[in-house]
Order: C-alpha cells, then structure tokens, then sequence
C-alpha cells in the first residue's frame, strides 16, 4: 500500500506553479489534497478536477494565509471535509525584484507577513493535530536566495533564510513525536515568478537549463514519504548553490 494512502496533505498557495506541482505530485502518491488560494478560484479548482480525475479527494479552499483569522477557517475546513492535516506544505508567497534602496517599511512588513508569519500560523494550527496523531510532514518552501542573497532583494531573502530557521525548530522540537519538518529551497524554477529576472541570471545555472515544478513535486512526495529526513534543507537548483 502506498504510505501516503489516506493521508491529508494541505498545500498552501496551490493553484499554480510550484505549489501545482506539488499537489499533483503527493495525490499521485495517493494522499488526499486540499489546494489553498487566495485569489486564482479557477485555476484553484481546476487542479481539483485533475486530483479528483485520479480517484483522490480535493477540495479547493480560499484563504489569505498570512490572516489568523483566515487560518483557522481554511484549516477547520479541511479537518472537516477531508479530516487532520498530516502533510503540510507552506508554499504561499511573493517576491517581486526590488533595489535594496526601494524597499520601504511598508514592503518589508507585507514580505514578513506573506512569505514567513504564514508558515508560522498554519504551521502552529495544524500541529495539535499531528502530535495527537503522532505523525505529521512539515515541508517549507524556502528560495536558494536564503543561501547567497539571490538577486530579488533583502525583503525577500530575509524571509526565506527565516523560514529555514523555523523548519529546524520545529524539527528538533517535534522529531520524537513522529513529526518531520524539511525546508526545499529552489532557484529559477520554471513559474511566473522569474518572469521579469534578468536573463543573464538563468544562464548562470551549472546545468544550462531552468528547473521544471515537478522536481519540486517529486523532493516533496520524497520528503512526506520519509520517517527519517528531518532539518534538512534540499536544494533543487541546477548546481547554482552547492553546499
């Protein structure tokens, strides 16, 4: 039997792109799939459509992650139409290239809010649920940024080299409770996001091409499947940072 068969995977900011892949790639797997939006609803269920076209369940939840009010409704949702979040996948977030000298209070505020306070709220609603259960998969969505600065900004970076701090709390915090926490850091994977980067910066790349989604698709089925990978930060980007 598949090790995700029956489990609940939330995936936040999930009606495009990374978060696409990655929800196709873990109902592949065989867990059952809530999709997260903010704004793109149709594009929100049509991913649903593709789910439930498979034989998984899916259901399409808006909700501004970054709000704790909304939070708590998105994943009571859940927990009622699909039952407890098992797999958690923190992929909702922003990024638009900016001069350092442009980014105002007000920008470094919504970055804060929207890329790192997100994670820390569903993270922390979804957890009594995967302690009681004593199994649970964190996976966080961090950017190769967080590792040399990357080219979007300060705002930007600072969020996503945060977000690998909070993994590696929750890790050693939760490990003997059954609850793994891994952060995936990608660079210039093929999304709206990059549109609008420099086009030198893609050829910079060891491997001479832009990544697809579904990399990030298939580490995230690896990440949820493992009883043992936990702190760990996988960097699907073409060799661009080696550690």
């Amino acid at each position: 039997m598949n090790s995700l068969s029956g489990r609940v995977a939330l995936v936040t900011g999930a009606s495009r792109g990374i978060g696409k892949a990655i929800a196709l790639a873990l109902a592949g797997a065989g867990a059952e799939i809530a999709v997260n939006y903010r704004v793109q609803g149709e594009a929100a269920e049509a991913v649903c459509k593709t789910i439930r076209a498979a034989a998984r369940k899916c259901i399409a939840v808006q909700a501004d992650v970054s709000v704790p009010a909304d939070v708590e409704r998105l994943v009571k949702t859940v927990e009622t139409e699909l039952g407890a979040v098992g797999i958690l996948v923190n992929n909702a977030g922003i990024g638009k290239l900016l001069p350092p000298d442009q980014v105002t209070i007000e920008i470094w505020n919504e970055y804060l809010r929207v890329n790192l306070t997100s994670v820390f709220l569903v993270t922390q609603r979804v957890l009594p649920g995967m302690r009681a259960a004593r199994w649970g998969r964190i996976i966080n969505l961090s950017s190769v940024a967080a590792q040399y600065g990357g080219v979007i900004g300060p705002h930007y970076a600072a969020t996503k080299a945060g977000i690998l701090g909070l993994t590696r709390s929750y890790a050693s915090q939760f490990a003997k409770e059954g609850i793994t926490a891994n952060a995936i850091a990608p660079a210039l994977i093929e999304t709206d996001m990059i549109v609008g980067l420099p086009p030198e910066i893609a050829a910079r790349i060891p491997v001479g091409t832009i990544g697809a989604p579904d990399e990030v698709g298939r580490i995230a089925v690896m990440l949820a499947q493992s009883s043992y990978l936990t702190g760990q930060t996988i960097n699907p980007n073409g060799g661009l940072y080696m550690s």
